[in-house]
């Protein structure tokens, strides 16, 4: 196949599975059938998902599109250093066990339905909440547009160039079902999604690796072909690779569960329990994480050329699959986004609502009015995410994700440490949020939108963890020399 042409059948079974989807996603608001006028409801579900539900749910808002796209595009185009995804999504899953059942029985106490509304009750700061809940919208919206870039990719690839007019087809088919059946779409169609990605996946990596001799071949070729391209490039680590690895690694496990989305995965679920059998099994998805990354290794071995490493996977998969497979493989991804993308849309809009329209432009809302507020929200933030991917290159969608990852993590002291008995109180660790929102946004300008930055006698290190430590610092420090501190009047948990 090439890529420059139509491919009419692959065309036609993306369009079959698309529609499927879509059809999906206007029945799902009869699933589990609740009172729709209810924030609880069409952004929670009615706080209902049991283990199996929630598994799809968190694993295919964590697992997007653009993973499938460009964590084989990384590795491609670096080698080993592009497998920083994988240690992380192992590093979390404790995490998740220890203090996501906590946090989610916080929230049920307390009737919170988003990170923000949990940090201003904790620590009575209602600046504390309103920052937390404006860094989430922040991080959100290129991480839609990300999203959307995926499906652009793909459209691409099936030989409609750009794409424009496709894209916002499924943009307002996905603003439509996410308005009428609300997080119960995404939640139905995640059991589609990940059955399609799971059969795609292991299709690539069972029949690619016979096409091309196996691994070993694979691993041989793409050792070649990496030490040829010198610099970063390589099959394994270089020493000067290991901390900005291992502290992306760290980092972005850190700053996962603080996205809004995947806090709303979280509430959804129906307790402590379902949350915790999610910590167990959601490892799953990182061994399908790692098969996705040889991806690009495989790319390499087949010989593929590309203008932009974001085309690895269609460009791939064009030549080495039937029409009919590469149009299933390529809805699977595109369905892919489209599960994240309504999470992420319903997630920012509860902020918007909860933390911002309701205690600060208009306090008394029933909760009719609050939830009609929250959908014509999460229209807003998906056609916002349109307008950057259709009228912004690319590249600073994929800057602004790279940003938003630091700036997400410099709420985790006030959402985590807020479950606790700690000294740390509202005002401080809105000083501290400051501090880590400038130091990581300059740092971050400073290394030329990166997300490393050379630090004397240590290396390169992920700049989110670099603000994460100011931010500490400035928060316990102003904590204990406030007035009142040590004096049992601590706002964080634990009261």
């Amino acid at each position: 196949m090439n890529p420059g042409e139509i491919h009419t059948v692959a065309l036609a079974v993306f369009v079959g599975l698309f529609l499927l989807v879509t059809v999906l996603g206007f029945l799902a608001a009869r699933w589990k059938a609740g009172d729709m006028t209810r924030l609880n409801e069409w952004g929670l579900a009615g706080q209902r998902f049991g283990i199996v539900i929630t598994w799809f749910l968190v694993g295919g808002d964590l697992y997007t599109a653009y993973t499938v796209i460009a964590v084989p595009a990384l590795v491609y185009s670096v080698g080993a250093y592009g497998f920083f995804a994988l240690p992380y999504t192992v590093i979390i899953y404790p995490f998740v066990f220890a203090v996501m059942p906590r946090f989610s029985a916080a929230c049920r106490k307390g009737g919170h339905f988003t990170a923000a509304d949990l940090v201003q009750e904790r620590f009575a700061s209602r600046p504390l909440g309103v920052a937390v809940a404006i860094t989430g919208l922040l991080a959100t919206m290129p991480y839609i547009a990300l999203q959307l870039v995926g499906i652009q990719v793909l459209i691409a690839s099936l030989g409609l160039g750009k794409g424009e007019l496709p894209l916002i087809v499924a943009f307002v088919i996905l603003a439509l079902y996410t308005y009428k059946s609300g997080l119960r779409a995404p939640a139905l169609i995640a059991f589609v999604k990940d059955s399609m990605i799971y059969i795609t996946v292991l299709a690539a990596v069972i029949l690619i690796p016979v096409k091309l001799g196996g691994y070993g071949a694979i691993f041989e070729a793409a050792g070649s072909f990496l030490a040829a391209k010198g610099g970063a490039a390589g099959l394994y680590l270089k020493p000067a690779q290991m901390l900005p690895f291992a502290s992306l690694a760290l980092g972005s496990a850190l700053a996962l569960f603080m996205y809004p989305h995947a806090v709303t995965g979280i509430l959804s679920s129906s307790g402590s329990r379902a949350i915790r059998w999610n910590s167990i099994l959601l490892p799953t998805y990182s061994i399908l994480l790692g098969l996705v990354a040889l991806l690009g290794y495989m790319a390499i071995a087949e010989n593929v050329k590309v203008a932009n490493p974001n085309e690895v996977v269609p460009a791939l998969f064009l030549r080495v699959f039937p029409d009919w497979f590469v149009g299933f493989s390529f809805a699977a991804i595109a369905i892919g986004a489209l599960v994240p993308s309504a999470i992420m849309s319903i997630g920012a809009a509860k902020l918007f609502t909860r933390n911002l329209w309701k205690p600060l432009i208009r306090r008394p809302v029933g909760d009719a009015e609050e939830t009609t507020v929250a959908k014509i929200a999460s229209l807003v933030v998906k056609l916002g995410a349109l307008i950057f991917v259709i009228f912004l290159p690319i590249q600073y969608a994929i800057d602004f994700q790279l940003l938003g990852g630091i700036w997400i993590l410099q709420t985790f002291p006030a959402v985590v440490f807020g479950l606790y008995r700690t000294p740390l109180r509202g005002w401080p660790l809105f000083i501290g949020w400051l501090v880590g929102m400038i130091t990581g946004t300059w740092s971050f300008l400073l290394a030329g939108f990166k997300p490393v930055l050379p630090i004397p006698g240590l290396g390169l290190i992920y700049i989110a963890i670099v603000a994460l430590a100011l931010n500490l610092v400035v928060s316990f420090c102003s904590s204990m020399l406030a007035p009142g501190a040590g004096r049992g009047d601590t706002q964080a948990g634990g009261r």
